[in-house]
């Protein structure tokens, strides 16, 4: 079964980072690269952000080292970062351009895993889908355009299966039904509220 496999591979991941926080586009500390052919990252300079190669090596070094003093970035990033840092110059600018989205992409798959094995699948079927879809895709992008978006939109779509079951009950209160209905067109924030609370509201 898809699940157990999956839960398999959070039990071994979870040695590698026990310790992401899952809360909306937070779930990962760090973007996907960028899709041009030259990486780009944050430097102290106000202009914003330049290519690797155009960074100095203090740059570089301070570019990794603010990576590094990030509490959100995930371990295998930040194990990723510290090697670097503490290599030659050449192993720092690898990192900004290649390693960090190797070692981001490895966070990624573990915090997908963690919410595939908090998910039940009696109510949780889109999340498990698309989480699974995501894992199976095994590319970068599709690991973080889940953690971003899709995992959000699954969360809305079971949100909505379990909104049409209240309506579905005939003996649910006028009040309780006037609320599943409006509650069942919104946004998904709207639909977590109305099942994590506004349903206990109405009937309380």
């Amino acid at each position: 079964m898809r699940r157990t496999r999956t839960a398999l591979t959070l039990a071994i991941a979870a040695a590698l980072a026990p310790a992401l926080l899952l809360a909306g586009p937070a779930l990962a500390a760090e973007s996907a690269p960028p899709s041009s052919a030259t990486t780009v990252v944050a430097t102290s300079d106000a202009a914003g952000s330049t290519s690797v190669d155009d960074l100095s090596d203090d740059d570089v070094r301070v570019a990794i080292a603010r990576i590094i003093a990030d509490p959100s970035t995930g371990r295998a990033v930040h194990a990723a970062a510290q090697k670097a840092l503490d290599g030659t110059i050449e192993d720092q600018r690898y990192f900004l351009e290649t390693g960090r989205w190797i070692a981001q992409a490895e966070d990624d798959r573990v915090a997908i895993a963690r919410i595939l094995a908090s998910a039940d699948p009696k109510t949780d079927r889109a999340v498990i889908r698309e989480a699974n879809e995501a894992l199976d895709a095994n590319t970068p992008e599709a690991l973080r355009a889940f953690l971003e978006t899709g995992h959000r939109l699954a969360v809305a779509e079971d949100d909505r299966v379990r909104v049409a079951r209240i309506l579905a009950d005939p003996t649910i209160s006028d009040a309780l039904r006037a609320a599943a209905e409006e509650a069942i067109d919104g946004t998904p924030e709207e639909l977590r509220y109305f099942i994590e609370v506004g349903q206990y509201e109405v009937d309380g």
